[in-house]
């Protein structure tokens, strides 16, 4: 096709989870809900660490900035979704699919970034005790989140620029219920091939190299509590890391099924319902991790009803 006589598409069809129809309403209810607990959860969690002074710690700092960044990552997708299933045509502008997609990739790529730094943040509490807190200040904990920030910014610059370079003429049904990379990349009558290295490869090494921070930390971790005599001492030292290496788990299975598996194995439904589970699921769940498997976090939502209640 010779490009200079390209239509440039104007904006995008997304097909949505299901065509079904009598599944629209089902499903709304259900995102609905989910998206409702998602916002309660995580400005929850904010709330509760800003007014709780004994969560006043780099852990529950980091914390807070993570459910900040879920709920941020949940709002990019979920509100557009909802009104999708009540809309007869379910349109992106062009330049709003660009906006979603680049801030998908920004929170997306903080949150991988703010797991490690958290990771990290566990490994000197239990294996540098003594120098935790003059390295753990509040100015450093602020450069460990600006540097997560800014890694993710650059890199979702990076790949958005690669993807919305390229010429869209004609086809403009987007196989997804948000603007993803791989299905808009689908779209393009050019070359694709070096935009999706590009992608590929910067999600490869962000991925792979904080997933060796994080397992590196956590080799550290597990050798420091398994020399502890005391085994109430171990089950303590393992309380505060387990609600974060329940997060690492569910957070980089997922991302690891999404965006490092072979384009040979792609499938559009395994994809939706990965990207459910990323993009839905993970950000309502975390708080609930660390709520349920945390006391301090416990002992402090009690108090806050407790202070409420009786002012």
């Amino acid at each position: 096709m010779d490009l200079r006589n390209c239509t440039k598409v104007t904006e995008f069809l997304l097909l949505g989870i299901t065509d079904v129809p009598n599944l629209q309403g089902i499903l709304f209810m259900v995102f609905l809900v989910l998206y409702t607990m998602t916002v309660v959860g995580n400005a929850g969690i904010v709330l509760l660490v800003w007014l709780s002074p004994h969560l006043q710690t780099p852990m529950y700092f980091f914390l807070a900035i993570l459910s900040l960044v879920d709920l941020c990552y949940s709002t990019v997708i979920t509100p557009k979704m909802l009104v999708n299933f009540l809309a007869e045509r379910n349109t992106i502008l062009f330049h709003a699919c660009a906006v979603q997609l680049f801030a998908f990739a920004l929170f997306g790529t903080t949150e991988c970034v703010l797991l490690t730094v958290m990771a990290y943040d566990r490994y000197m509490a239990i294996c540098h005790p003594l120098t935790y807190n003059r390295v753990m200040t509040q100015t450093g904990c602020l450069q460990l989140v600006s540097a997560a920030f800014l890694c993710a910014l650059f890199s979702s610059a990076l790949n958005v620029a690669g993807v919305f370079r390229l010429y869209y003429c004609g086809p403009n049904v987007i196989q997804h219920f948000y603007c993803d990379f791989l299905p808009i990349l689908d779209l393009t009558y050019s070359d694709s091939f070096a935009s999706k290295l590009v992608l590929f490869i910067s999600a490869d090494f962000l991925t792979i190299g904080a997933v060796l921070v994080i397992v590196a930390s956590y080799m550290s971790i597990i050798r420091r509590i398994l020399a502890i005599p005391s085994s109430f001492g171990r089950r303590k030292a393992f309380s505060t890391c387990s609600s974060h290496f329940t997060c690492v788990i569910v957070f980089y299975g997922t991302l690891f099924f999404m965006y490092l598996r072979p384009t040979s194995s792609y499938s559009l439904e395994e994809d939706k319902v990965a990207s459910v589970l990323y993009t839905v699921v993970i950000p309502m769940l975390n708080p609930m991790i660390y709520s349920l498997r945390n006391k301090e976090v416990k002992d402090a939502i009690r108090k806050t009803f407790h202070k409420i209640q009786c002012p």
